[in-house]
């Protein structure tokens, strides 16, 4: 089976100079947890998700300690959640992003997500255009159901 029989063809997306609590916004009211950034040229430039938006809060060491227990600064966290307000996704997206063509099959990117630690990948089309995107639940239901 294709990506492409399965994948959800209407795509919402932000854009680089959307306001990131915008798009955090968006997020919620959708109840997904991540959505690809897409620039005016219709083109894929990143990936705005709940992860970036909890690294632009949280003290940047924290990807380096781990489970390493450190001491809360509560203030320094809601001065950061205050100053969200001002970001652009462009600022917090993550750029290197994992996509399928749409003719990739499950199996091929169900072994992209495990190994890439992805949640959602965005298809692209020959032109590289975005034409779809597939989550994990996704494939997993798709697997599971033939």
């Amino acid at each position: 089976m294709k990506v492409k029989e399965i994948m959800t063809k209407v795509v919402a997306s932000v854009q680089p100079d959307n306001f990131a609590k915008d798009a955090l916004g968006l997020l919620f009211k959708m109840k997904i947890s991540g959505l690809p950034v897409i620039d005016d040229k219709n083109k894929l430039v990143g990936m705005f998700t709940e992860k970036e938006a909890l690294g632009a809060v949280l003290p940047s060491y924290l990807n380096k300690v781990g489970r390493f227990t450190y001491q809360e600064n509560p203030k320094a966290v809601k001065q950061k959640v205050a100053a969200f307000g001002s970001l652009k996704v462009k600022d917090i997206m993550r750029r290197d992003v994992i996509t399928a063509d749409e003719d990739s099959t499950l199996c091929e990117v169900a072994r992209v997500m495990l190994t890439q630690k992805a949640r959602r990948v965005p298809v692209l089309n020959k032109e590289k255009m975005v034409v779809g995107i597939v989550a994990r639940q996704d494939i997993v239901k798709a697997l599971f159901e033939e």
